[in-house]
Formats: C-alpha cells, structure tokens, sequence
C-alpha cells in the first residue's frame, strides 16, 4: 500500500520527458519545486521529579507523533536554554518539554528552536491512555487532523499558540516513520481561558450493520453520512482514543527558553498559592477554635466554676462548709 501511494505521489514528467517541478534555470542546474517542503521534527523530553502518570502521557503523546524524538530526562530545571543544543544535536525544530514541580505540578514548554517563541502552558486534568478505557484505536504512524477552535483567530497570543500546535502535532507528508492514512481527529477547544485537548478515532460503518446492531454504545458520539465510491451509505462517527489533558496558558517569550516577555496571563493562579490559601484557611480554623477554649476558661475561671486557678467563690450562709463545719 506505501509503495502504491509513493508512486502516484511521484511528479508526473512532460511529453517531452521532462519533469514538470524540472522547470528551473538550465545554467545553475537548479529545480524550482511547486512548493516548500514543511520539514518539522519535534523533540520530547521531561525533567527529573516526573511521576508514573506524567511518565505515561508523554508515551501516549510519543506515539501520536511519528515524526518526534524523544531523548532522556533534563537533569536542571533553571538551564532551559541548553534544550536548543539538544535541539540542533537531534536535528529538531520544536521542542516539547515536560517540567514537573513537587511531585504534583506538570508545566509544559513549547518552543520554535533556535529563535523561539516559547509558551509555558500549566497541565491539568491529565489522564492517559491506560486510564481511560476508551474503544477507540487509531493506526501509529498515521496523520491526524486538527480541528481548532474559532477563538483561536480572535487574540495574537492564542493564534501565537496555534500555529505552534500546528508545527508540533501537525504531521508533515512524507515525514519518517509516518504512513499515508489519516483515521484521527485531535481537538483544541477553548474555554474558559484554558485549551481542551482531545483525540478521537474517526470510525466509518455501513449503515445497514449499524442499524442491524441496534445498541451501540457510542450511539452519543457525532456522526455524518457519505456515500463510497461503491455507492454504499456509511455513517462516519468519533470515538475517543485518549488521552485527555486540559493547558492554561501562562506566559509567552519572545526567544526559545528566553528573551522578553511577549505575553502574561495575569488571571492565572499558581498551584502554590492555591495550596498556600488553602493551609493558611486551615491554620485559621484552627486558631479560632484556639481562641474559644481560651475565652470559655476565663469566663468559667471569673464564675468561680473551676477547681484550679480564677477567682474563689464566696462562702455564703447556706454552704455546706458553713452549716455542718
């Protein structure tokens, strides 16, 4: 089937025999080509202190990219700029970097080596492959397509976001390690300020078997209607491959792994100031309930209601100290 599709991608020649992209000045011997070859190479790769579950996503993520290359882990955190020299070593064009803090906060970089920009996104709501369960399959080394939002053209920064997207998860025709089929969707939703990142298989059935099965399970997923070349009615639907995760967007630099900041989003909140908060909320409850056994110890003490320490009660006539002493 490859060797099919390599041959009739092939340039067709001229009745003369000579090629139609051959068209180019005979002194120089140079071709001028219909159009530039979109050469993308992406480089994968996390820092120390990730988790099994950040371990897993980047294999998913891997295998969604044939055309990546992933390389150990960073062993510094504050030296990011020497991700470019791996770059150049490897001979990639983009960098995909996993940075983990704590144990618990996964914070992805995404950079156009050697020039920039960077975008440095925080990870949430991630769950692999593994996790999810989903029926949906897709062939590995097969080229995807990507679905964007609309809001995505609205703002500089978010279309800054997209066409970094684009170069990372678009697969190049002709890439290596990369077949001529395309059998899946990814979708980058926008909302509520962070991007939406799914994946999904596109599943195309004959429409007399799907109404033969009756209760099919993914009866909720989005369909459409064709006609094949046979002329068969199909029904084309997504299932979910996997995996899921959900990016916020926080700052934009002008270089890769450095230079000025081009763009910073002020409504994000760090995940430690949100765990600082939620402490400092405890410690208050705390301190309060502190404070009320302190108070209820004085008034009883000024009531004269304990045995150590406040005030004495008086001896009245009627005590029993006064009547049988």
């Amino acid at each position: 089937m490859v060797s099919v599709y390599k041959s009739l991608s092939k340039p067709q020649s001229a009745p003369n025999g000579v090629s139609r992209e051959a068209n180019g000045d005979p002194k120089s011997g140079k071709k001028q080509t219909a159009g530039t070859r979109n050469k993308q190479r992406v480089l994968i790769l996390s820092s120390r202190g990730v988790t099994y579950r950040h371990r897993h996503l980047l294999n998913d993520i891997h295998a969604l990219i044939p055309h990546s290359r992933k390389d150990a882990k960073l062993d510094t955190k504050s030296k990011l700029y020497e991700l470019n020299e791996l770059a150049e070593l490897y001979n990639c064009n983009n960098v995909f970097f996993f940075e983990a803090r704590k144990g618990k906060d996964l914070y992805l970089w995404m950079s156009k080596a050697p020039n920039g920009p960077t975008v440095k996104l925080h990870m949430q709501n991630l769950h692999t492959m593994e996790e999810l369960h989903f029926t949906g399959n897709c062939l590995k080394g097969s080229r995807p397509i990507l679905s964007f939002d609309k809001a995505f053209d609205g703002q500089p920064h978010l279309r800054v976001i997209k066409e970094l997207l684009l170069h990372i998860f678009g697969v190049p025709k002709g890439a290596r390690k990369t077949k001529p089929f395309v059998d899946h969707v990814m979708g980058f939703t926008l909302a509520d300020g962070k991007i939406w990142i799914r994946c999904y298989q596109v599943n195309e059935t004959e429409a007399s078997r799907q109404k033969a099965e009756g209760n099919d399970p993914a009866d909720h997923m989005p369909r459409a209607s064709s006609t094949t070349a046979g002329g068969k009615d199909t029904e084309i639907q997504l299932v979910e491959i996997g995996p899921r995760f959900v990016l916020t967007p926080i700052v934009i630099l002008e270089g890769s792994f450095g230079g000025p900041a081009i763009y910073e989003n002020k409504e994000f909140v760090s995940p430690n100031q949100v765990r600082s908060e939620l402490r400092r909320k405890k410690a208050g409850t705390y301190a309060s309930r502190n404070e009320g056994d302190v108070e209820r110890d004085v008034k009883r003490g000024e009531l004269g209601l304990k045995t150590q320490g406040g005030r004495r009660k008086e001896r009245g006539e009627l005590d029993n100290a006064a009547l049988f002493g």
